[in-house]
């Protein structure tokens, strides 16, 4: 199957998260919902991952993330952040 790497930025109550997911180049999981919404997977893996603490702190880089489903407020295309509508 071939893939893709998109990059996503996670929020937790505590910390701000920015990696990359690896999704399906097309069909069944191709969409960052599609994975975010898959009840069989408890955890998400990032790589190249930045992780900023919500109240202030150094911010660590990590090659490699996992990340229990269950702590994600929210989730977007990292792409999205950097261009506000207007």
């Amino acid at each position: 199957m071939d893939h893709r790497q998109e990059r996503v930025q996670i929020e937790t109550e505590r910390h701000r998260i920015e990696g990359s997911l690896t999704l399906a180049r097309d069909g069944y999981r191709s969409r960052v919902s599609d994975v975010l919404n898959a009840s069989e997977r408890d955890f998400l893996t990032l790589t190249e991952v930045t992780v900023e603490p919500l109240d202030g702190g150094p911010v660590e880089l990590h090659p490699y993330l996992t990340l229990a489903r269950r702590h994600i407020v929210f989730a977007i295309a990292a792409s999205a952040s950097d261009t506000p509508e207007g």
